[in-house]
Formats: structure tokens, sequence, C-alpha cells
């Protein structure tokens, strides 16, 4: 498992007028989850994190148990905390959970986007172009997530921003450990036709590409779970099949 490598300075609600302490460490946390600056499987020790944020071990559980209500870390009793590392199976559950919910949300979004708000995502796609162009692969990602989550808001349902906060983070994850080749991100130009069709009103358009931009984003992942094993006669299978042994007797 990794561990939390570099420490972070301290940070306390006062610097951020209206959040808590919970709400700085949780908002953090969450960052670094979306950057993949915390990968799958980093233990999460609350001593660490207090130190590094500042705050009582109470602080850092309140907020890991609000991440852990969206699936994105896990709570093991007596073992502490960690960030989930999703299975094949449910890799293949949570991305069909986000294009179901998806849909939603952005038919919604036709409905109920303010000029406002499409002109701040308008200018999030730049900042998330410009990341990547600069080399700063964490930043973007997270600003990729961002996009998503703030289709969310757009629709105007407070249950369907929450849950997109949930699974959009959790893709994240599933990304971070499936993903084959190269590190990529979601489509500059995919998030701007699909900001266009929702500022024009085309519903039909919106769906579609909403199903093409998750399609591409599925197509990057290994899910195969004969790709990966355990058993060793299966890694060793091209050597059980030489009838001479590796070694020989002497």
């Amino acid at each position: 498992m990794s561990e939390i490598k570099q420490p972070r300075l301290k940070t306390t609600a006062s610097a951020q007028t209206g959040l808590t302490q919970d709400d700085v460490v949780y908002g953090h946390i969450f960052d670094a989850i979306l950057e993949q600056r915390l990968p799958p499987n980093t233990k999460l020790n609350e001593e660490a994190l207090g130190e590094i944020f500042g705050v009582s071990r109470t602080i850092i559980r309140r907020a890991l148990l609000r991440l852990s209500v969206e699936k994105i870390v896990n709570i093991r009793p007596n073992r502490g905390a960690i960030v989930a590392s999703p299975s094949v199976e449910e890799a293949k559950q949570i991305l069909k959970a986000r294009e179901v919910l998806e849909l939603a949300i952005t038919e919604l979004a036709v409905e109920h986007a303010t000029s406002e708000q499409i002109e701040s995502l308008r200018q999030l796609i730049i900042e998330e172009h410009q990341a990547f162009e600069q080399g700063d692969h964490g930043r973007g990602i997270r600003l990729s997530c961002e996009f998503h989550i703030r289709l969310g808001d757009m629709a105007n349902n407070s249950p369907l921003l929450s849950f997109q906060r949930s699974i959009v983070s959790q893709t994240s994850l599933v990304i971070a450990l499936y993903e084959a080749g190269t590190r990529s991100q979601c489509s500059f130009d995919e998030h701007n036709s699909l900001l266009d069709a929702i500022e024009s009103g085309d519903k039909t358009k919106v769906l579609n590409l909403v199903k093409t931009h998750l399609e591409h984003i599925k197509s990057k992942l290994v899910l195969d779970e004969e790709a990966a094993t355990k058993d060793l006669h299966a890694v060793f299978s091209d050597i059980m099949t030489k009838k001479q042994p590796i070694i020989s007797n002497r």
C-alpha cells in the first residue's frame, strides 16, 4: 500500500470563510483523490493527517467518514482508512451508474442551466486545457472531474449533485487502476461540444454526446477480468509447457 509521501501546509478553517475544519480537510483529501495524488489503496493515517492539517484526530475522522459515505475511502475496523480500490466488477458497476446518472443530469441541465453557469464552465474548460498543456496532469484531471460535477449543479437537483460528486470521484479511482497505456484525459473538444449543446437546448444531441464521451473514457480502460491473475500456474503457463527443467540437476 502507498503512504502519504509529502507533507502539505497546515490549513485552518479560518482561512476560508464559512468552512469548518471538517470541510477544509475533506476538500483537500477529495481534491487529492481526484488528482490521483492519493492513488487507490493509499493508507490515510489519522495521526499524520492531523499533523499535516494542524487539527485533531476527531476532525480527521469526521472528514474520512464523509469520504467513506461517498465510497472513495474505505474505513477498516482496527486498521484505519485507505483510499478505495474498486474491483473490476465494481468498476463496471460504477461506469454503468455514471452513464445513467450523467444522462439524467445533462438532460436537466438543458432545462435549468443559466448563462452565468455556462460562462463559468467555459472558463473552467480553458483552465483544464491549459493545465494539461503545461504538464500539470493532476490539476487537469481535477478540473476535468470538476466539469462533470458542475454539470450536476446545473441540473438544479441536490440529490443528483451529491450522487455525481461520489460517482465522478469513484470514476477517477477506476481510471487510476485500470487505464491502459499512457495517461490521458477527457477531451477538451468533447467538453466544449457538450456545453454548446446544453446552451443550444438540443437534448437529443446532448444525450448522444454524453454517451459518446463516456464510451471514450471506458474504451481506455482494461476491465477484462482475465487480464490479471494471482494463479501462479496461469502466470507461468509458458514455462509449464516446456518439457525441459529450467535448472538441470547436478
